[in-house]
């Protein structure tokens, strides 16, 4: 893969000489973020749409660079490169040229890894709405190579009923590039928050959705957060609130068969806290690791 293209207008960091310019990624998902609210604007995409913004992703994912640009820019999205100013790695992004103006749709934005093959994925299905998982969706994928990370393009409250609350939907740009990913057997992790008194005792509920393909992943994940200080309801060993069998991606992967799927809900504190955020991106990266080696079961 190869140059930049377009200007995605978010991103914050330096371009110098030739190459592609170099971002702090955290920065440029809040900047993208930042617009985000329960009356902004979102318009529900037709099948021919989310299934063009699907398709360019699986180009890019195939290393099929210039097919993917073509394919996205029938719908007016386009691809850049960036180098995270952190980690000096590289990321495609794809994004909405239509966020730039005055009408955003609200199609959402996706990091692809373009230094290692792509394993795994972390899924933020209600930035904003769910405070500060973009931000904690940003240390997940700077954790452990081969990640791509999508990010939903509205607040989950936006556009009419629950049209925009992508993680309850199929019939969203966000739900038809996790499928994507499912069918090319990639493992998918998704962040969620919930408020204190929803469930007092915990800090973090993690499931493995609808299916049981994510159980020996979500026990490694609870370990290793419980390693780091963390009270963790296991879903697949207790009744939690916010087990997420319902979610819509995680029954995606629950069809498929052998697709880890988890679906992983955060208190407050590990979310908005500097420290204990760093904490669950290293727990995190415990099975995301794996999953970039390849590794899916077990």
């Amino acid at each position: 893969m190869r140059g930049t293209h377009g200007t995605g207008g978010d991103a914050v960091g330096d371009h110098r000489g030739d190459g592609p310019p170099s971002a702090d990624l955290a920065r440029a998902v809040a900047a993208y973020t930042a617009r985000f609210s329960p009356d902004g604007g979102f318009r529900p995409p037709s099948r021919t749409e989310r299934q063009t913004v699907a398709d360019g992703v699986g180009l890019l994912l195939d290393h099929r660079r210039e097919q993917a640009e073509q394919r996205l820019a029938e719908v007016d999205f386009t691809v850049r490169t960036l180098v995270d100013s952190g980690t000096g790695r590289r990321f495609a992004e794809v994004y909405d040229r239509v966020d730039q103006g005055p009408a955003p749709r609200g199609w959402g934005r996706v990091f692809v890894d373009l230094d290692h093959p792509v394993r795994w994925s972390v899924q933020v299905p209600h930035p904003v709405a769910d405070e500060n998982t973009e931000l904690l969706g940003v240390r997940v994928l700077k954790g452990a190579p081969g990640g791509l990370l999508i990010i939903a393009g509205a607040h989950r409250k936006s556009g009419e009923g629950n049209a925009a609350d992508v993680a309850h939907r199929r019939d969203t740009v966000f739900h038809a590039v996790c499928a994507e990913l499912v069918r090319r057997r990639v493992a998918g992790i998704q962040l969620h928050g919930f408020a204190q008194d929803s469930a007092p005792r915990y800090d973090v509920i993690a499931s493995a959705g609808a299916g049981t393909a994510g159980r020996p992943a979500g026990r490694r994940l609870a370990d290793a957060l419980r390693a780091r200080d963390f009270a963790v309801c296991r879903a697949w060993a207790r009744t939690c609130p916010l087990s997420g069998r319902d979610n819509e991606q995680g029954r995606a992967a629950a069809a498929a068969d052998g697709i880890p799927f988890l679906h992983v809900e955060f208190a407050p504190g590990p979310r908005a806290d500097s420290p204990r955020a760093a904490r669950v991106a290293e727990a995190v990266s415990v099975v995301t690791r794996r999953w970039a080696e390849g590794v899916l079961a077990g």
